[in-house]
């Protein structure tokens, strides 16, 4: 195997696994910054959904920078991007200069982990491609399982600022000067251009969107609590039907389009369209509980933030080790069986945290966590595969920058939607720190894993209308 090839994939891999890694390391941290900067559950949230969600809108870009620009150019921009952001992170005080510089990392995360892929399918060798994919799928899937555990040891010992100290240096000193060396260009560039509408159609719409989940539960929250919830109604309302009209002007556009930014003529496939709809869905509840644990345990159980990063680690970070096992399932037996068994197996982890919400320690909320983790890890990789064999191959890079777009929206809506629950629970609950507020995010939590059970059956009673479609 080329040796500038390994030096590509570790310079583009360290840096989107960095880029993952602060994704995550954020939700820990999130009573601390609420006391510090002094905002509720539902504001502080933001921190991680801006960053999702300008991860996701970044993505589908990815087709055209990679025909437009040089490998090492991107490469660069998006070194630059994660260092500005870090930078930032460091040195300002002001809750709205730290959501600017989490949609810098966001868009640096967002260029980075399609070019990583992009470098292992173009210059593999082709014995080597499924391995180094792996690999890749590795990389992207081990970050956030480690995410909460690293915040909460640096949260017990160190400011939180100085995980993003120590991310500038690890980018500037290993990732930046292997990619120089390394990174080549295999593939002649084109002369590809950028429809700036349809880019901002999906912007707007899917930032739209996610507002709209969180005023209309701080509207509620605000109801509960007896303020003036109208205001807020009317931009959860204005924001619905202008991320709707703006979804929808970006799907008539690519019909009228010469070059359009995705093509979409291959979701007319309802079976497809099924998979997809899972695919969203999932990461709701699969990102989402990164937030729940951590959060709940804090708040409601009494831990340290050391240890409620230590809950998620065994089942997310096994579970992330548990997808390749998942592929192999896949290539003896269909996609059918386990794909159906594994999401089976979180239904039956989430119904049990409900079922014990109220009576909830730590050690159970981490072992059925590690339940859902392994079940998810082995589910969720297999969809993709599943829906594209629906799709011609020549729509796969559009299919690829489609379902990647809702992974990452689905992981922001899902944050969202869970902080927004928690809200709701503790408004006029008092203060952090007293049992009656604790008791309120106890409950918070029970309305959660009943939202999450809720989106896992739909999930699953998706997939298997799908196969029911193709065995037809």
């Amino acid at each position: 195997m080329p040796r500038r090839l390994i030096g590509s994939i570790i310079a583009v891999g360290s840096l989107a696994f960095i880029g993952i890694l602060t994704e995550t390391v954020m939700t820990v941290l999130f009573p601390q910054l609420m006391e510090e900067f002094g905002v509720n559950m539902a504001t502080v949230q933001w921190i991680t959904t801006i960053y999702l969600l300008s991860v996701g809108v970044t993505m589908p870009l990815s087709s055209y920078l990679n025909r437009r620009f040089t490998m090492k150019s991107t490469f660069v921009a998006a070194v630059a991007l994660a260092v500005l952001g870090s930078a930032i992170m460091v040195f300002t005080s002001h809750f709205a200069v730290i959501l600017l510089a989490r949609v810098i990392q966001g868009v640096g995360s967002g260029v980075a982990t399609p070019l990583m892929m992009n470098i292992i399918l173009q210059q593999s060798p082709r014995s080597k491609v499924g391995r180094l994919m792996g690999v890749g799928s590795l990389v992207i899937t081990v970050a956030p399982a480690i995410g909460p555990t690293v915040g909460g040891a640096t949260a017990s010992a160190l400011p939180w600022r100085s995980i993003f100290v120590v991310v500038i240096p690890i980018v500037l000193i290993v990732s930046l000067p292997i990619g120089l060396v390394c990174i080549q260009q295999r593939r002649p560039l084109e002369e590809a251009r950028l429809n700036p509408l349809q880019f901002l159609a999906i912007v707007v719409g899917l930032a739209a969107l996610i507002l709209a989940i969180n005023q209309g539960g701080v509207a509620i929250s605000d109801s509960v609590s007896g303020k003036d919830a109208v205001p807020t109604i009317v931009v959860a309302v204005a924001s619905l039907i202008v991320g709707a009209a703006s979804l929808v002007f970006f799907g008539w556009s690519t019909k009228r389009s010469y070059s359009p930014l995705i093509r979409l003529g291959w979701m007319r496939d309802r079976v497809v369209m099924f998979h997809l709809a899972a695919y969203l869905l999932m990461p709701m509840v699969g990102i989402g509980f990164g937030y729940v644990i951590t959060n709940l345990a804090q708040l409601s159980l009494g831990t340290t933030a050391l240890v409620a990063g230590l809950l998620v680690l065994p089942g997310a970070l096994i579970g992330a080790f548990f997808a390749p096992v998942g592929g192999m399932f896949y290539d003896r037996y269909g996609a059918r069986r386990p794909i159906l068994a594994a999401f089976t197996a979180c239904i039956v982890a989430v119904a049990l945290m409900l079922a014990f919400s109220m009576h909830m320690t730590p050690a159970l909320l981490a072992g059925l966590y590690f339940v859902f983790g392994v079940g998810y890890a082995l589910g969720y990789s297999n969809i993709l595969t599943s829906a594209l064999r629906g799709v011609a191959p020549e729509f796969s890079p559009d299919g690829n920058a489609v379902f990647n777009t809702s992974l990452q929206f689905g992981g922001a809506a899902g944050t969202t939607l869970f902080s927004t629950v928690f809200a709701i629970a503790q408004a006029g609950a008092g203060a952090q720190g007293t049992a009656r507020f604790a008791h309120a995010t106890a409950v918070g939590g029970a309305w959660t894993f009943g939202v999450m059970l809720l989106i896992v059956i739909v999930s699953w009673c998706l997939l298997f209308a799908a196969f029911r479609l193709r065995g037809r």
